[in-house]
């Protein structure tokens, strides 16, 4: 099993959920992006996910992509989850986070794998 963690960027995180449920169990699924928590050094926000993913789940994540047979009242946006994907960035080396990309690290624990995306908690103004 690899941990991975994903930053999907405000702009795709609709796209990146019909991936999720694309690629796991339910629809449940659906809810993986939510929460605009992360930001990078120009204040894009991203929403964050962390799972521990087998070596088949890689595979199939960079394949064709299949309605899986849970889906039987068609509620995964095939079109978008296939736009996810293609803007996927699964790296196991340090990549940036990019505000039009999935980007997904490989390897260290979600919140190091984070700041080596280039993300920082997302902080609220203080007022003075």
């Amino acid at each position: 099993m690899t941990r991975i963690t994903a930053a999907a960027p405000e702009a795709l995180i609709y796209e990146s959920n019909q991936l999720a449920m694309c690629l796991a169990y339910s629809v449940a699924d659906g809810l993986t992006y939510t929460g605009l928590n992360w930001q990078d050094s120009t204040g894009n926000l991203y929403a964050a996910a962390s799972w521990e993913a087998s070596d088949a789940w890689v595979q199939g994540a960079s394949q064709p992509l299949v309605r899986p047979a849970w889906d039987v009242d068609e509620v995964i946006d095939m079109d978008a989850a296939e736009a996810a994907q293609a803007v996927l960035v699964f790296s196991l080396e340090p990549v940036p986070a990019m505000p039009d990309k999935l980007t997904a690290l490989s390897g260290p624990d979600a919140v190091a794998a984070l700041g080596l995306m280039g993300l920082t908690p997302k902080t609220e103004p203080t007022e003075e």
